[in-house]
């Protein structure tokens, strides 16, 4: 089959204005079998509908103009007639409406009848994807009304007032400006089920990012939740959005019963459903920028080897013709328009037996990644700096649980508390209490003297707490910590975690440096989450002392305490708020969302929280800072990857560090 495309194709989403969301849904409009001219009716009022809630791609159930159930009538020629006279009908009634929609509808052409569905939008028919796969087992007998689609190629057929094409693997690209990603694949019903669906190729070929699936699929126990594996799982397989339209309420009940669920998924989510025997509409915003970044991001995301062929791209517009065009009637939403939940901490389950689920895979990632490391250099002791805050805590949880993997005494870990200049009681004590309600080897070894007697030795006024004077203490630590672990032929177990990395708040070469980083991909709104847990897995004492530890500011202690023995030094009253660039960690690493996307989405989230200028503001400290500290990331110790979004510079993420922000910086100033 010749290709039939139209010129001005755009190059993504983000360049068709918004931030790449497309509203789309399924429906299932109540139907009677047999009665295409009040079906067509019902079908109009669904589109119109669909229309009304801003939607620009709808899929409808199978052969819905007729009624699947039609059996022996789809050979009658008034019903084929009535068809063709029905959907015109449907074209021009829907012509002022900018919703790219099918039509399930028996399409006669030659000696054959295929079962479509009919791809329509703004008044016009652009093509006729023909089921390719016809069950004729069990209750299913559609081989004795229907040809397959053809297996390569197809036709073009004269039908409902056009000559547009007929076949399997059609992609309806549209051509409007900057709407590129807009490649929208459909599959009839069985398609779907089958060892090899035609969408696979539809997505790999001609990257269709929408995959509709026209459907009539009857309902019996334990197909519920086999469909919705089925649907989430082809989503996630092709980084698609998939939109499952079923059958409902007005077809024959004779043998089989329809139970109308629609569903949208978006690449392993079910976004949206509707309840069984509903005959509702499931609407939902699909990310194309995510879907694309996904694709993009994947190196086995590639065109198949030996290409099954089949695939045509046809151009459409939701403006109309394309002598008709001026510019698009359609754009692709905001994320401040969208209609989805952007979760205020993207690393954090919300279901709590997810998280707690969650917490205890992560846990045991950590102490098994340390526990083959001690294996592996035959080491039977580790050192640790205990501060009494979350970081080193959770550091501590982690080498524990190491330790009684291996079947080592906990006394083979050196908890050491380092009191400096800006140490409280209150974490000093914590570190003491916990370390040894673990059963640790807990030492406590002073930095005063020494740092001061550097101080002395480069001529830093002790009274001049700068960068000079904080660094020193946290060097003083590294160095005792090395020559510890040198005595007793362990290591050192790092603790800083990934919002640190990110952010560049660690000294170089003083807390930045370890033999074994165990927290390195665990961010600081997962941390807190991973402690917590842990306290309720322990009980007791060292449960009443972990929960004390969480109610403790986050700080480095590096400038000396309050007059009343409180902390002074507050990291995020310096740097913003960790749940806000963690935030904007995850969606810039995950899927490399511009700063434009991100704070969008960030003032979703955070209403209430923070306002505009707030998230602003920190949103350029976090991109500065991210910039800036590279090269405090290009050498960091080894450490387990526990999730999606590392830092580490032999796998997830290879940065330059001379590497310019001014690009990223520019657009967050257009924002102010």
């Amino acid at each position: 089959m010749d290709e039939l495309v139209y010129a001005g194709v755009g190059n993504g989403a983000g360049a068709g204005g918004g931030d790449g969301f497309f509203r789309v849904a399924a429906a299932t409009p109540r139907i009677r079998v047999a009665d295409v001219e009040g079906n067509a009716d019902a079908i109009i009022a669904t589109v119109r509908a669909a229309a009304e809630r801003g939607v620009s791609a709808l899929a409808l159930p199978e052969l819905c103009l007729t009624g699947y159930t039609c059996a022996d009538l789809f050979l009658d020629r008034t019903l084929l007639r009535s068809c063709e006279r029905e959907l015109s009908r449907i074209l021009a009634e829907t012509a002022e409406l900018p919703v790219f929609f099918t039509v399930g509808v028996p399409v006669a052409h030659g000696s054959a009848l295929y079962n479509c569905a009919a791809a329509c939008c703004a008044g016009r028919l652009i093509g006729l994807t023909a089921k390719a796969y016809l069950p004729n087992y069990g209750e299913f007998y559609e081989r004795r009304w229907f040809t397959p689609a053809p297996l390569r190629g197809g036709s073009f057929v004269s039908f409902a007032g056009g000559m547009v094409p007929l076949g399997s693997g059609l992609v309806y690209r549209c051509t409007d400006p900057g709407m590129g990603a807009v490649a929208i694949g459909v599959e009839v019903c069985e398609d779907l089920w089958v060892a090899d669906p035609p969408s696979v190729a539809m997505a790999l070929e001609q990257d269709a990012t929408v995959i509709m699936n026209a459907s009539a699929s009857d309902e019996v126990i334990g197909k519920t939740a086999y469909r919705h594996s089925l649907v989430s799982q082809q989503s996630a397989r092709l980084f698609c959005a998939y939109l499952y339209a079923d059958a409902g309420e007005g077809e024959s009940t004779t043998d089989l019963v329809f139970a109308g669920e629609n569903l949208v998924a978006e690449n392993g989510s079910i976004l949206a459903r509707t309840p069984l025997f509903s005959c509702d509409m499931a609407v939902a915003d699909v990310d194309l920028d995510r879907l694309v970044a996904e694709r993009r991001r994947s190196t086995t995301w590639q065109r198949p080897l030996f290409s099954r062929g089949g695939t045509q791209e046809v151009g459409f517009s939701f403006a109309g013709a394309p002598e008709e065009r001026a510019e698009a009637t359609v754009v692709l939403r905001s994320a401040l328009e969208a209609d989805r939940v952007f979760p205020q901490a993207p690393f954090v389950p919300e279901d709590r037996g997810d998280l707690a689920e969650r917490c205890e895979e992560i846990l045991n990632l950590q102490a098994h990644g340390l526990a083959t490391r001690l294996a592996h250099t035959s080491t039977r002791h580790a050192v640790i700096g205990l501060s009494g805050g979350l970081d080193s805590t959770l550091a501590l949880l982690v080498t524990v649980r190491a330790f009684d993997l291996l079947s080592l005494p906990r006394k083979g870990i050196t908890a050491v508390s380092m009191p400096g200049f800006g140490t409280t009681v209150r974490t000093k004590t914590n570190a003491q209490t916990l370390a040894e309600a673990l059963g640790c080897d807990f030492r406590e070894i002073s930095i005063h003297a020494a740092v001061e007697q550097h101080f002395a030795d480069i001529g830093h006024d002790s009274a001049k707490t700068d960068v000079t004077y904080e660094n020193s203490q946290a060097r003083e630590r590294t160095q005792i910590l090395m020559d510890l672990a040198n005595q007793q032929g362990g290591f050192v177990i790092g603790t800083g975690d990934l919002s640190e990395l990110a952010l560049g708040w660690a000294t170089y070469n003083g807390d930045h440096m370890s033999m074994y980083a165990v927290n390195a991909s665990v961010p600081k709104t997962l941390v807190r989450h991973l402690v917590r847990y842990a306290a309720g897995v322990f009980g007791g004492q060292i449960e009443e002392t972990l929960l004390d530890i969480l109610d403790t500011p986050v700080s480095p202690e590096l400038l000396p305490p309050t007059g009343d023995g409180q902390i002074a030094q507050k990291t995020e009253d310096l740097v913003g708020p960790y749940e806000l660039h963690d935030y904007f960690l995850y969606y810039l690493l995950r899927f490399g969302f511009t700063p434009g996307k991100i704070f969008r989405m960030a003032c979703r989230s955070f209403a209430g929280d923070y306002d505009r200028e707030t998230i602003l503001s920190w949103l350029r400290v976090f991109y500065r800072r991210f910039f800036a500290q590279q090269f405090k990331r290009s050498c960091l110790p080894d450490g387990p990857k526990v999730g999606s979004v590392t830092l580490s510079p032999r796998g997830d993420w290879r940065m330059p560090s001379d590497a310019s922000a001014r690009v990223w910086l520019a657009e967050i100033d257009d924002l102010f």
